[in-house]
């Protein structure tokens, strides 16, 4: 008899939407287009349909992040041994290309051909090659990759540890000096970055079992926990001075999550959080705890805050999905609708299920995923598209970017899909 406020048949009925669609449309997409057959690593940028966009600059950010979609795809058992061979041609691409070899550390963006075109170390790009290069080496075994992901490690922990207050500088210079205050970010602190540092030292310390690495994994999940949360509703807090004074979330010079410009120097909201983080915080901190060993109970009333403000505030009871942001205390002021909003938010709400059993949660995975399903992925190619209005008309159309590519789409198919079979076993 199963122990769940869902039957199985609705388990099933999911299953059989997203593993077939994730082994003969999604991963195909980057398995087919992806591989840049005339210079190496990975092409990013691709229209509504499908096709080249014109677009040739390889981020760091793009490139580690395709590195672990096929390392993470292959060691879930996808792709047969393509996805380990285009992961292990990132990789090279990688290391040939991007590795500074007088200040260490990789370079922020390099042009098709690999020649480097901004040498910045902004740390969003430093916590993806240590989470790519890790999750190569799980998934292989190759050595490579433990190698360089402990050595930018090391960098990071050496050169971009703020001392004083505790956490890291984010964005710094070629040499490591931090850069201007203001746009270019030098004085600032980030929940998103902080997060992420949080799943690159996860997958760091999955790999080593080493105790510094432990250590620092310790330090940052602290950090996020006792800094970085809005005291009285448990949300996140976008961005700190160095002494951790809330601030207005501006957008900085050099940009990861959009292709707007930096001219907003005022700045979002204090009163303001993001559905899309606070649920991935939440998974990506109950694997945190898993690897750690620790007891999930301890968390409980933190995880549960976070996943109750987004059903909450976040999900839209209209047309279904989650929306982009609001208040701490209030309903959303952003109603559109981001495609990695939306599979962070199936992979976390799954995740509360499991958790709490509260029909509530299922009821939200169930929205944001029927929402995704037939609003955002464009099934005539297989990936999604990149922003939505409320109701589900396209605002932006293209499939791939410099900093959209594979990650929160087969991540969040191939999580579901663990997630949903483990709901299956229960049944």
């Amino acid at each position: 008899m199963s122990i769940l406020a869902i039957t199985p048949q609705e388990i099933q009925a999911r299953l059989k939407q997203i593993e077939p669609y994730l082994k003969r449309q999604l991963l195909p997409f980057w398995l087919d287009n992806g591989s840049d057959e005339k210079f190496g690593g990975f092409l990013t940028h691709f229209d509504r349909e499908g096709q080249p966009s014109g677009g040739t600059d390889k981020t760091l950010v793009g490139q580690t992040r395709l590195i672990y979609t096929m390392a993470s795809a292959h060691r879930s058992g996808y792709g047969d041994l393509l996805t380990a061979f285009s992961a292990t041609e990132g990789v090279e691409f990688l290391i040939d290309n991007y590795w500074d070899d007088e200040y260490g550390g990789w370079y922020w963006n390099c042009d098709r051909q690999g020649w480097s075109t901004d040498e910045s170390k902004i740390v969003y790009g430093q916590s993806f090659a240590i989470y790519a290069l890790s999750e190569f080496t799980l998934a292989t075994g190759k050595e490579i990759g433990q190698e360089y992901a402990e050595r930018t490690f090391d960098l990071l922990v050496r050169n971009a540890a703020e001392t004083e207050y505790g956490g890291y500088y984010e964005m710094l210079n070629s040499d490591w000096s931090p850069k201007s205050s203001g746009a270019g970010g030098g004085d600032r602190k980030t929940f998103d970055v902080h997060m992420h540092l949080m799943e690159a030292f996860t997958a760091l310390y999955e790999l080593t079992g080493s105790k510094d690495h432990e250590r620092k994994l310790r330090a940052v999940v602290g950090i996020l926990l006792n800094r970085m949360l809005e005291p009285t509703h448990g949300t996140g807090v976008a961005q700190f001075a160095l002494d951790w004074t809330p601030l207005r979330a501006i957008q900085f010079k050099n940009i990861w999550g959009n292709d707007r410009e930096a001219d907003d120097f005022e700045g979002r909201p204090l009163n303001n959080t993001s559905y899309g983080h606070n649920v991935e915080f939440a998974w990506l901190l109950q694997h945190t705890l898993d690897v750690l060993g620790d007891d999930i109970d301890d968390y409980k009333d933190i995880l549960g805050k976070l996943y109750d403000h987004a059903v909450t505030y976040g999900v839209d009871r209209e047309h279904g999905g989650i929306f982009v942001e609001g208040p701490h205390d209030g309903e959303a002021t952003q109603t559109l609708k981001e495609f990695w909003q939306q599979a962070e938010a199936m992979v976390g709400f799954l995740d509360a299920y499991l958790l709490y059993n509260s029909k509530n949660y299922w009821d939200a995975f169930t929205s944001v995923f029927e929402f995704t399903w037939e609003k955002m992925i464009n099934h005539d190619v297989g990936e999604w598209f990149a922003l939505l209005e409320r109701d589900g008309t396209v605002k932006w159309d293209y499939l791939g970017h410099e900093w959209k590519t594979s990650y929160h789409t087969v991540r969040s198919m191939i999580q579901c899909v663990d997630r949903l079979k483990q709901l299956e076993r229960l049944t």
